[in-house]
């Protein structure tokens, strides 16, 4: 028989050490929000693959689109001989993409990729090479997304040197003290001591940062940017990698402030689980790049583009981003009669839709980071049926992700699992 044990084992000897593996169990199949490991265990799934299944695993209705495709077209390359559901779906995506400017879209394989087209769309548009982004920030793993990045560990370490004319800026946390005021005042410190503002081809930001702990922007401070890059001739770019579809209660999350930017990053929960991203911004901007300077021999698959096209079918039909609201709320109120429970190790509890925190501590102080539980939990969690990740650039905050089509029943039954296992670790 297959174990988890066995497959860990055969893993280790061929897998690279520094692509390792959060949990040791290997998933065999999933449906909806519960997976099943080769050993016959079942897991309720608080991750989604890191944002990826807003739909669920294996949605019937993304696997028929994926098993219709199959039968007609896998690959030619979209920028030799493309297909219509790729143009189906960028009409869609510059469609659902917020502000009312003329937008067009371009396709990528990875969230990396789309951040670094948007740079590059940005820095042809304006002809100036800075690019500005905030601690706490993750945009991706290759060397320029590295450098926009503002977590060392371990993203960055070991890895540089990274690319020039690359700044950040303290992200405005309420939470941490940092207030809209000190991040706009930092701002214009740079601008004044680093890099002249006429130098700066982008801006960079998660409305509500990913990695770095679920700390969401202010919407006056994603306005005051948009002041400020329109003051500069600056190219505002949203990274709603982990943000959209959705997951907040809105498409992006940006649209909570009212804001349009010039370039949006779009991946995770683009597919339903198939390789795929997209560059969406304005016309004017987005055909600043030259002919053949955007793609890739993967851009666009077929495949992944009506998987995609289906998850936008499943978004509205089954109201998912209503959805992701009452989710949210849900998790929020049994998370925050937690911490009025135990105090002394949850610091906070935070969320905008279904991107959900609980932050961890010791002594009942916020600036006590309390990592070595968070890691504990997450180790644990899987012993009992559940799957968590944790986050944050001081290690110390559990992220829910939950698909945005799991029941109330299996929503509960997770979180009485989480809630025995804070009892026993404040024991």
């Amino acid at each position: 028989m297959t174990t988890n044990a066995s497959l860990q084992e055969r893993k280790n000897k061929v897998f690279a050490t520094g692509q390792g593996n959060l949990a040791p169990v290997f998933i065999e199949r999933g449906l909806n929000a519960e997976m099943w490991d080769v050993e016959g265990n079942r897991y309720i799934d608080f991750a989604a693959g890191i944002a990826v299944l807003n739909t669920g695993h294996c949605h019937p209705k993304v696997i028929e689109a994926v098993k219709a495709q199959t039968e007609k077209l896998t690959h030619t390359c979209i920028t030799v001989t493309p297909y219509e559901p790729a143009v189906a779906l960028a009409e869609k995506l510059v469609e659902i993409a917020p502000g009312n400017t003329p937008k067009k879209a371009m396709y990528v394989t990875t969230g990396a990729e789309a951040v670094e087209n948007c740079v590059k769309i940005a820095r042809a548009h304006t002809g100036r090479p800075g690019v500005i982004a905030f601690n706490g920030g993750f945009h991706g793993r290759t060397n320029m997304t590295m450098a926009l990045t503002g977590k060392v560990v371990p993203y960055k370490a070991a890895f540089g040197p990274f690319p020039a004319s690359v700044y950040h800026a303290p992200y405005p946390n309420e939470v941490h003290g940092v207030s809209i005021e000190d991040s706009l005042k930092a701002l214009k410190m740079l601008f004044t001591c680093d890099i002249e503002p006429t130098q700066v081809a982008a801006i960079i930001i998660e409305p509500v940062q990913g990695e770095g702990g679920f700390y969401q922007a202010p919407a006056e401070f994603l306005q005051a940017l948009r002041q400020i890059c329109d003051e500069h001739g600056i190219m505002l770019i949203a990274d709603e990698i982990q943000n959209g579809f959705g997951r907040t209660g809105k498409m992006f999350a940006i649209e909570h402030a009212g804001v349009e930017p010039d370039l949006m990053t779009m991946a995770k929960g683009i597919a339903g689980g198939f390789p795929l991203s997209a560059v969406v911004g304005k016309a004017e901007v987005m055909d600043s790049a030259p002919a053949g300077g955007l793609g890739g021999t993967y851009a666009g698959s077929p495949i992944a583009c009506a998987a995609a096209l289906a998850v936008l079918e499943v978004i509205e039909e089954e109201k998912l981003m209503e959805r992701a609201t009452s989710i949210g709320n849900q998790m929020n109120q049994r998370l925050s009669a937690l911490k009025e429970e135990y105090p002394q190790i949850i610091g906070n509890v935070r969320n905008l839709g279904s991107m959900i925190a609980m932050e961890l501590i010791q002594n009942g102080d916020i600036d006590q980071p309390n990592p070595e539980l968070t890691k504990a939990l997450v180790a644990e969690a899987p012993k009992n049926g559940l799957i968590l990740l944790s986050c944050g650039i001081r290690a110390n905050v559990i992220r829910f992700l939950p698909a945005l089509t799991m029941s109330d029943e299996v929503l509960n039954e997770g979180l009485d699992i989480l809630t025995k296992m804070i009892a026993d670790q404040a024991k």
